[in-house]
């Protein structure tokens, strides 16, 4: 081959490449977003049964046509305590299995029926320049995706048939099964895609190309690809906390064990290829397609069992690394962002998180008055510092959700918001409870036992109704907010029996009048904490 044709060739390939991998982007970025409810239905289904796990890990693949979105997921889950690393290792095993229906799409490239799917390229771009509908626009982009799939598909394998005589001598002199290995690995780490890699030597099959001498060559690369498809879990796992790294090992263990038990069987039995799926299947792509099916299949059978021994060596190779006690731990993981739904799904959590601690702030700020401790109240504003944090947090972390998230989501970010600002009154609230600690201690104020009583039962009917605000957030249980409503009336009764007994008190000259103004606003202030709570749990529980 001359430079020039060899340039020609390469071009030809990489666009072919090219168009591949983003009709894969598309197809899984637009899936993605259309089915983060049904892929936050399928990871909120983690148990501790093991094949449970495997069919979870395999769906959400299949789903999302990704085992990299998947992964990083799974890493996601683990490093903010929602997963545990035996549930991590049986949907990582899971995962692989699901990742081969790309490989099945692309040995459809082998039926002539598929030149006709190229048309929903076309088909697909147009839907989402005419569709006025969010759903019906990101419908569009999977067809186009798709079309472009085995658009590329057809580049790369019209390259190679125009410079077969050519490079079919190349091809035949790499026989060495490490080298062969060791091009998967590199090829997939380096594009981060084990369906690219595998896609491009079902191309080279669709074009009459044989590596080798056609037995079992195409193979080794095959299993390059799985060790490969490893580095997006790595790097994902690489600055996150001792779960998720252990996570991202376990992932790399399993696939690595997987391709070397293959691989030196395969060195033991030369003829596999022959006697195995070129005897059953007439087509070459789809006896590659089928032997990476077969091959995570058979892996996930075989280690599933095994999945305590992946935990414990991921634990023995990544030691235990301790937090500062200054670190709180989150529930915001940054993979959480490519699937909306799984990041709201957190970022409830991590409200329920923020207004504990603001709670937290209420009570101690309370018992500071009530107590007459003024030590309380230097750790009452430590608290309401850490839920400024937390609160900033889930700030940036919604800007950068509301994004890339699609129409439908906004109105749950929208209302995540709101809720954030009904929290941060409650740290307000807090910090008013210390100033009138304060000024009862200075001004010396005091209050007949009678009030601390009547505050203490306000406080506890607060309590029962944060308590209900929790579960509606939580559960989202419509038939909790009637009980949260009555709840808050109680409250708001409370606050006007209160001030109205405080008034008797001081015409009867039981209590004295610079006492009014403390009394009454922290009445009203733990009246407006009610308020704020039942605006959440209709605003965020609903």
């Amino acid at each position: 081959m001359t430079i020039a044709q060899i340039s020609l060739f390469l071009a030809r390939l990489l666009a072919g490449t090219g168009t591949f991998l983003v009709g894969v982007h598309l197809l899984t970025a637009n899936i993605e977003q259309l089915a983060t409810g049904r892929l936050k239905e399928l990871f909120g289904r983690a148990a501790h049964k093991r094949l449970v796990n495997v069919g979870v890990g395999a769906a959400a693949t299949a789903l999302i046509q990704s085992s990299g979105v998947t992964t990083v997921l799974i890493v996601g889950f683990v490093n903010v305590g929602a997963m545990d690393l035996y549930q991590a290792a049986a949907m990582i095993m899971g995962a692989n299995i699901g990742t081969t229906v790309t490989a099945q799409i692309a040995a459809l490239s082998a039926f002539p029926i598929t030149t006709y799917v190229q048309i929903l390229a076309f088909a697909g771009i147009m839907m989402f320049m005419v569709c006025k509908r969010d759903g019906m626009k990101k419908t569009g982009m999977i067809l186009a995706g798709l079309g472009l799939i085995f658009v590329g598909l057809a580049l790369m394998s019209d390259a190679m048939k125009a410079s077969r005589d050519a490079i079919q001598g190349i091809f035949e002199t790499v026989s060495d099964p490490f080298l062969l290995l060791l091009a998967g690995v590199l090829l997939t780490a380096l594009v981060q895609s084990s369906s690219a890699t595998t896609s491009i030597i079902i191309a080279m099959s669709v074009a009459g190309l044989t590596i080798g001498t056609g037995g079992n060559e195409a193979l080794y690369i095959i299993l390059g690809t799985n060790i490969g498809s490893c580095v997006t879990a790595l790097m994902s796992s690489a600055t996150a906390g001792t779960g998720a790294r252990r996570a991202g090992l376990i992932h790399l263990l399993f696939n690595t064990l997987g391709s070397a038990l293959f691989f030196a069987a395969l060195l033991c039995w030369p003829g596999a290829m022959d006697a195995t799926f070129r005897r059953w299947f007439p087509a070459p792509a789809t006896q590659i397609a089928m032997f990476h099916t077969f091959f995570n299949v058979a892996c996930t059978a075989l280690f599933l069992p095994f999945c305590g021994w992946f935990v414990k060596m991921s634990e023995l190779l990544v030691k235990d690394r301790r937090a500062p006690a200054s670190a709180p731990a989150t529930f915001l993981d940054e993979r959480m962002l490519s699937s909306a739904s799984l990041a709201i799904s957190q970022l409830e959590k991590e409200l329920i998180r923020l207004s504990d601690t603001a709670m937290d702030a209420f009570r101690t700020g309370y018992r500071a008055f009530a107590d007459r401790d003024r030590e309380l109240i230097q750790p009452t504003h430590h608290l309401i510092g850490q839920a400024g944090e937390i609160s900033q947090g889930m700030v940036n972390y919604l800007i950068r959700l509301s994004a890339q998230s699609k129409l439908a989501d906004e109105r749950a970010i929208s209302h995540l918001h709101s809720s954030l600002g009904d929290i941060m009154r409650i740290a307000e609230i807090a910090d008013n409870l210390t100033k009138y600690a304060r000024r009862s201690l200075d001004g010396g104020l005091d209050f007949s036992p009678s009030v601390g009583e009547e505050l203490d039962g306000m406080v506890a009917r607060v309590e029962e109704l944060y308590g209900l605000t929790k579960r509606a957030v939580l559960e989202r249980d419509p038939m909790l907010l009637p009980q949260i409503d009555r709840v808050e009336e109680e409250v708001d009764g409370l606050r006007k029996a209160l001030i109205d007994r405080h008034i008797q008190r001081l015409n009867a000259g039981e209590c004295r009048a610079e006492s009014s103004g403390v009394f009454i606003n922290l009445v009203s202030n733990l009246e407006r904490l009610g308020d704020h709570l039942t605006y959440i749990a209709h605003t965020t529980g609903a």
